[in-house]
């Protein structure tokens, strides 16, 4: 498989929305509705974590029996231990969608070891992501499609006299996804060149899509991106960026305890530039993946002025 060009898949898939609306209450993204019924018998489906587990219950329908391992963010992934019944409920899948690249390995060992009947979609495989490079593929617009068509294929081959019932499913998702998707073009062409920091790497590929130029300092993305703590340089750099008033806006990971990304908040805050709240995971309340990505996307437009 040849990889992917974000660039060039970016523009195809956003061609004509930069001259959109902005993001009034009829672009809401009003989810897939209720899937019909299924013509034939469902089957199981295993998901490593939540950002996936959403759109595989959107694209499989009423025909596939989701269980997400992880459904919140109470667990850090890269650290998760699968328990006995995690094991069994891999055993009895016919797909099993993980995100790769690192992020969640003892999902696919456990697909090795377990369900190596089932069919398997990485995210990382299907973007041809390497372990060590950034892992928030979900973030990454032309990964969010790609998957979504991966997993429609691995559907429509697994039960063949169901296809138009999942593409049909892939279509409504599709139509669910527009309006997230055209807040994207409509950022990008109005704050195109503005600047970001982010306390953590996980919207870095959103933030590459929409043009943004990050100014968070190399030594403290480096550590974060290794999960580890930043030297107290590294912190002096980001904080002296935000007092300047040299970074537009702030992306913070609340789902993230910390006292330093605590502290680099609160300095934002107190320099007046804008802090939007970007997560790692669904939080509660969002009904849809689209949902989650398009109020995250509300918030960063008012930041950057993007006219609402």
């Amino acid at each position: 498989m040849c990889r992917l060009s974000a660039v060039a898949v970016l523009t195809v898939v956003l061609a004509g929305t930069a001259c959109s609306t902005g993001p009034d209450a009829s672009d809401r993204p009003s989810g897939n509705g209720a899937a019909p019924p299924c013509p034939t018998p469902s089957f199981a489906v295993v998901v490593s974590v939540n950002q996936w587990g959403d759109i595989v219950s959107e694209l499989g329908g009423a025909c596939a029996n989701v269980k997400t391992v992880l459904a919140s963010s109470s667990v850090d992934p890269h650290d998760y231990e699968p328990s006995p019944a995690d094991a069994a409920d891999f055993t009895r899948a016919k797909l099993v969608v993980v995100n790769g690249a690192g992020y969640d390995s003892w999902a696919s060992k456990l697909a090795a070891s377990t369900a190596a009947g089932a069919r398997l979609v990485s995210a990382a495989a299907v973007t041809q992501t390497p372990d060590g490079a950034n892992p928030h593929l979900w973030y990454l617009p032309t990964a969010v499609t790609a998957v979504a068509d991966a997993v429609t294929r691995e559907l429509n081959t697994m039960d063949p006299p169901v296809a138009d019932y999942f593409n049909q499913r892939r279509a409504a998702f599709t139509a669910a996804s527009a309006p997230y998707l055209n807040l994207i073009g409509k950022i990008r062409a109005e704050a195109a060149g503005k600047s970001y920091a982010a306390t953590e790497t996980i919207f870095d590929y959103q933030a590459k899509a929409l043009n943004l130029v990050n100014k968070t300092p190399a030594g403290y993305q480096r550590a974060s991106a290794n999960e580890s703590d930043p030297a107290p340089g590294d912190i002096d750099a980001f904080l002296t960026a935000l007092a300047g008033r040299q970074i537009d806006v702030l992306i913070y990971n609340p789902q993230t305890e910390g006292s330093i990304p605590d502290e680099i908040r609160s300095a934002a805050e107190r320099s007046g530039v804008p802090v939007v709240k970007i997560t790692e995971t669904v939080p509660p309340g969002q009904t849809s993946f689209e949902d989650w990505q398009y109020a995250q996307l509300v918030e960063l437009a008012k930041a950057l002025h993007v006219p609402a």
